[in-house]
This record gives structure tokens, C-alpha cells and sequence, in this order.
């Protein structure tokens, strides 16, 4: 594979001569040059002199750390990607260097292969074309719209993106149901260099528990009844590309501990094997649940939490960003029109508009599709007018547009707050008679999503 045009020069920082001979003879025989330093001062004079593709140094070096050199590099050579060697089984330094800046990091005693797939991951930086500022309307992800829009919140999104996707570290995603948290995984991976690789998505809130360790790890022939061959986890599936583990906080306990094991030994092992096995991934997570909460309940590992939460990426409310609802609007209705093959793009009224722009949106941009997706199968033309929208005050308004009985005088933030769920919970209960139980109708009824729903009612003790 040629990563460039000249001959790809690598600076190797290590105390340890074995360490140092053992990463040039590997790096020599990918056809990569090398220049060793056995301390901090000598490689920032190589740097200083030098141009490098790639730097690899050890945490702990004579006169610094390998995080003073993550700094120094960034510095002089800003866009070099810079993999910190640690001691084995020390995460906090792990950690540490990752949130640092460093692209990646390798265990001692160093794995070949392991360091290999390092390099390679990282040269592929070098190659890769920086991406556009503002991602392509017409890509066939079913909620690619979240990205559009150019308020600053939305700048900033895409700003991070970008500077994570050269990175490896462990990304935490948190931001509220509907916002498109899965999305934004998509794009981290898709800008960096595992974008030729698998994306592979597990809703861990979807999986029973009894069936977690099989459908992520995978089974050999004969490990339990109905074994009848072996069958590849979605953590083999995603080897050399990325793993994105939506809603992480639904994981049971048992699996946390495998979980925390995958991501500290880079390894899984399927049911009825003896033997682990290597595995190149790159773990995102998400959760519309506060995961520091969730430990502090003993819900959730604290270790594990430490791990997945290297960087915390927070994607916007819709609400938080109105300036884009009027083109996010535009764009949902051209996909639509694209969709539906409709001979012109439905168009939304004046009053239409400025109703969206003074909904709050509780489903957020989920909902906005949603809510333009039923107007237009139920308009009559290309015009779609406010009563199409069914913006009338319901689940999700700003308070004062809850027709609440008025408060009495004397009255508390907290009894406010019970009088209105009690109308919530009204709502709710009136709704799920109206649709004999059915929760997935009665959430299209209240137009909210199936989560908000479940939420709402796990919140008023209505399940």
C-alpha cells in the first residue's frame, strides 16, 4: 500500500534499546524509516530538524512523558499522529494520553500484528483528504439532515468531528433522543481512517440480555444447543472498522465486565472457545442517559465509564438551534419528494413555518422528519398548511403552553411541578385507552417517538 509520494519516516522515542530495535526491524519491514531517540531532548531536536509520518514513544521516558511529547509534537508538527506505548494493563496513562491528543496507544510487551494494524491505521491519516466543512446533503444515511445547518452549534459539531475522526481514542456521545447521536458516530468513522471498514451499529437496549454475550462476541459449533455451526459476533464484524454501541447504559452488568476486557486487551473470545482472539475496533458510545448517574446508582461500572468516556461529544437539541429548522425543513421535504417520486417538493406555508420555528421539539430532529413525513402523505397538494402539522399544545411543549389548572397562591416550584404531571399523566392514560394499550400507536397519536414515550411512562409510574 503506498501511503505517499516519499519515503514514510517514523520517530521512535524509547529508553529501552529492545524496545526501540523490536519497532524498527517491524516498522522497516513495512517499508517505513526510522529514527530512534531514547529521551524527551533528543527527539524534540529530531523534530525540530526532521519532518515525520508517524511517531511512536513510551509514557514514561528519562527527562518527561510521553504526554510532553504529545504536546511538543502538536506544536511543531501539528496533524502528525503520535501513538503513546504504556505499561500493560495501565489505563489511567492510557487515558491520559489519549485526552492528550495522542491517536492511538500500544501495551507492553508490544504484539506485532497489534502494532502493525496501529501504523497502518495511522499512515492512513496522511493520505486521507480533509473533509469539506459542511458534509453532502444527498448521502443515503436515513437521517442525514442533522448535519446540515450552519448556526454555531451546528459549526462547532462538525469542527469536532473532524479532529476526532484522526483519533482512535474511545468517543462518548450524549445528547437527547431524536438528535441523531448515530449519526454523528457515522461521521466520525466516515472522515477518518477506518471509513473503508465496517460500521457496525448495536442497539444495547434492543438485545435481550441472555443474548448479548452471543450476538457481540459469537459462538463455535456445539457451544449450546442450537449451536449447530460457528457464527461471528458483531465485535469480530467489526474488526478493522468501528463498533457503535447505542444506548451503552441498557448493558447488562455481566457484559460490562466483557465489555471493559475488550476495550483493555483489544480481544474476544466467542462462547465455547478457548482462546482469545485479536480484534482492531474502534468503540463509540451513546446514551440519552446520564452514564455519571447511572455509576453512582451502581447501575453502571465505574471503570467501564472511565474507559468509553475518553471524549464526550454533545450533539445540540433541536431547540437550541432554530436558525436551522427552516433548512433542515427544506431538506427533509427534497428527500421526501425524492422518496414519494412527487412530480414537485411539497412547500410549507408561511404560518407553517413560523409554527415549526416556535414548536420546542422533544423528539427533535427525529420528530421534525416524522412530522413532515405524515403532512405530506396527508396534504391534498403541494402547499402544507399549520393543521397539517398538528402543532396543537401536547407531550413535549414548554410548560406554559400545558393548559395546567391555575396555581394557587403560595404555590411551590415543587407543587407546580406535580400538578403538571399530573395533567401529563392524564394525557398519557387517556391516550393509551383511546388506542387499546398499543404503545407504538399511542406514541404516533401523542407525537412523540416510542422512547419518549416509554420514558415518559416509566417517569410517571404508569408502567
Amino acid at each position: 500500500m503506498t501511503h505517499s509520494k516519499h519515503q514514510v519516516r517514523a520517530l521512535i522515542v524509547d529508553d529501552e534499546a529492545d524496545i526501540r530495535e523490536l519497532i524498527e526491524i517491524t516498522l522497516s519491514r513495512m517499508a517505513i524509516e526510522t529514527v530512534a531517540a531514547p529521551d524527551l531532548a533528543t527527539a524534540r531536536t529530531h523534530l525540530q530538524r526532521d519532518s515525520f509520518d508517524l511517531c511512536l514513544t513510551d509514557m514514561r521516558l528519562p527527562d518527561g512523558s510521553g504526554i510532553d511529547l504529545v504536546r511538543a509534537l502538536d506544536a511543531l508538527q501539528p496533524g502528525c499522529p503520535i501513538a503513546v506505548i504504556t505499561a500493560y494493563g495501565n489505563a489511567e496513562t492510557a487515558v491520559a494520553s489519549l485526552k492528550a491528543g495522542a491517536f492511538d496507544f500500544v501495551a507492553k510487551p508490544i504484539d506485532v500484528k497489534v502494532l502493525r494494524n496501529l501504523v497502518n491505521q495511522a499512515l492512513k491519516l496522511t493520505d486521507r483528504p480533509q473533509p469539506q466543512a459542511a458534509p453532502e446533503s444527498t448521502h443515503s444515511g436515513e437521517h442525514r439532515p442533522l448535519l446540515i445547518g450552519e448556526t454555531t452549534a451546528m459549526q462547532r459539531l462538525r469542527g469536532i468531528i473532524s479532529k476526532l475522526a484522526r483519533s482512535q481514542a474511545p468517543i462518548y456521545i450524549t445528547g437527547e433522543s431524536g438528535t441523531g447521536k448515530e449519526l454523528v458516530a457515522r461521521s466520525i468513522h466516515g472522515e477518518g481512517p477506518r471509513a473503508d471498514a465496517a460500521f457496525v451499529p448495536v442497539n444495547c437496549g434492543a438485545i435481550p440480555a441472555e443474548l448479548m454475550e452471543s450476538e457481540l462476541f459469537g459462538y463455535r459449533k456445539g457451544a449450546f444447543t442450537g449451536a449447530n455451526s460457528d457464527r461471528a459476533g458483531l465485535v469480530q464484524q467489526a474488526n478493522g472498522g468501528t463498533l457503535f454501541l447505542d444506548e451503552v447504559a441498557e448493558l447488562p452488568l455481566a457484559m460490562q465486565v466483557k465489555l471493559l476486557r475488550l476495550l483493555q486487551e483489544r480481544t474476544a473470545r466467542p462462547i465455547g472457545d478457548t482462546v482469545e482472539h485479536p480484534v482492531d475496533i474502534r468503540i463509540i458510545s451513546a446514551t440519552h442517559r446520564n452514564l455519571a448517574q447511572e455509576v453512582a446508582k451502581g447501575r453502571f461500572r465505574e471503570d467501564l465509564f472511565y474507559r468509553l468516556n475518553v471524549i464526550e461529544v454533545i450533539v445540540p437539541p433541536l431547540r437550541e438551534r432554530r436558525a436551522d429548522i427552516a433548512l433542515l425543513a427544506q431538506m427533509i421535504l427534497a428527500r421526501l419528494a425524492r422518496q414519494l417520486q412527487l412530480a414537485s417538493v411539497p412547500q410549507l406555508a408561511p404560518a407553517a413555518m413560523d409554527a415549526l420555528l416556535q414548536y420546542r421539539f422533544p423528539g427533535n430532529v427525529r420528530e421534525l422528519e416524522n412530522m413532515l413525513e405524515r403532512a405530506v402523505t396527508l396534504s391534498d397538494g403541494p402547499l402544507i398548511s399549520p393543521e397539517l402539522l398538528r402543532l396543537e399544545p401536547r407531550l413535549g411543549q414548554p410548560e406554559q403552553d400545558i393548559q395546567a389548572p391555575p396555581p394557587a397562591a403560595g404555590t411551590t416550584a415543587a407543587d407546580l411541578e406535580s400538578q403538571l404531571q399530573a395533567v401529563e399523566r392524564e394525557r398519557i392514560r387517556t391516550a393509551l385507552q383511546a388506542n387499546k394499550y398499543n404503545k407504538t400507536q399511542t406514541a404516533k397519536a401523542l407525537g412523540i417517538t416510542f422512547r419518549a414515550l416509554r420514558y415518559r411512562m416509566a417517569k410517571l409510574g404508569l408502567e
